[in-house]
């Protein structure tokens, strides 16, 4: 298939700026996959589409606060880092801006003081590798005090509350964007869905800036994947090897949650694990453990769309965004849901 059989046209006004007051009251698309139906819902009705036994998978990644605002140390020029992947002790890949002022030995002040980093070494990307100080508490801990959200690109108002591009289940350090789908979710959804006898499971995968690469290439099959790690705990291996022994629905919550477990299910099994995952979900792929997927609305010829036509076929998905766009659905990462079933 061709990366163009995947566009759209998205009126602007579409993208969603800022997260709903109430993270539950988004909308939400039921999309049978067998037949194309399409049902109007809300997010909170999740209460009644899903069934006693099914097991919900989500994924507790935290993004980390990575957008750093500061100045040349001595000149007082302004830069940014962001944060891309820890090298070692205090030690991270970046992106910086602008570049010609973060040559090796530069220094930089972030926070009033509270941090200070000093470029080691231009890589052959461009990325610099940079060592950072600081006094008292961990690296995180003063990250959380004046690190911004990496949001983004397409949201440009100003995020009044950090956690809003959090889940309200996200515990485990490492993101470089939130996996969206979750963000509609609220603790009282989540006791009401296990008191309904729905599975409540985690799986953890650290989103990285790749998820936010377009494809370049025409062929979507000539398109490299970016690769991110995903652990998979012992208590989420064997309730999703129990539902597909069973005849169970595996659902998982955001492609994030969706690409772990399909990189990690062999063999009609899903044991305890972790790596590194570039699985590109296409129309054509066979899906192995899921059963249905909760989602955003997702960009024109992204590999997100493109993984949400393997599962609900390519037709049934593409008229689902036209509906979409004509009832009004809010887009992206801020927007309204998908609840793709059987």
């Amino acid at each position: 298939m061709q990366k163009s059989d995947f566009y759209f046209d998205l009126p602007q006004e579409l993208i969603a700026q800022t997260p709903l007051e109430q993270r539950d009251s988004s909308r939400l698309m039921c999309l049978d996959k067998n037949t194309g139906a399409v049902e109007h819902r809300h997010f909170h009705d999740l209460v009644e589409l899903l069934q006693p036994g099914d097991v919900l998978v989500l994924n507790d990644s935290r993004v980390l606060p990575s957008r750093l605002l500061g100045h040349k140390e001595g000149t007082g020029g302004a830069m940014e880092f962001l944060l891309l992947e820890q090298k070692g002790t205090d030690l991270w890949e970046i992106l910086v801006r602008p570049g010609k002022k973060a040559k090796p030995g530069a220094r930089f002040v972030f926070g009033d003081g509270l941090l200070t980093g000093e470029i080691v070494e231009v890589l052959e990307d461009g990325n610099r590798l940079a060592r950072f100080e600081y006094e008292g508490g961990t690296f995180f801990d003063v990250l959380e005090k004046i690190g911004q959200m990496p949001l983004p690109p397409y949201i440009t108002a100003k995020l009044e509350n950090k956690e809003r591009y959090q889940t309200v289940y996200s515990r485990e350090m490492g993101s470089a964007a939130a996996p969206t789908a979750g963000l509609h979710f609220t603790p009282e959804l989540l006791e009401e869905l296990k008191n309904k006898g729905v599975e409540i499971r985690y799986v953890t995968l650290h989103v990285g800036l790749g998820t936010f690469r377009p494809v370049k290439v025409d062929d979507i099959t000539q398109h490299h994947m970016h690769s991110e790690h995903y652990f998979v705990p012992e208590e989420t291996a064997r309730a999703v090897t129990a539902a597909k022994k069973e005849g169970r629905r595996v659902i998982a919550v955001g492609t994030t949650s969706c690409r772990t477990l399909e990189s990690a299910f062999k063999d009609g099994r899903l044991d305890p694990c972790s790596g590194y995952t570039d699985i590109f979900i296409y129309p054509g792929y066979q899906f192995k453990c899921l059963d249905g997927l909760i989602t955003n609305f997702h960009l024109p010829e992204s590999t997100l769309i493109m993984l949400v036509s393997a599962l609900a076929g390519y037709e049934h998905t593409m008229a689902a965004y036209e509906t979409a766009i004509k009832e009004r659905y809010r887009f992206f990462s801020f927007g309204d849901a998908m609840f793709i079933h059987d």
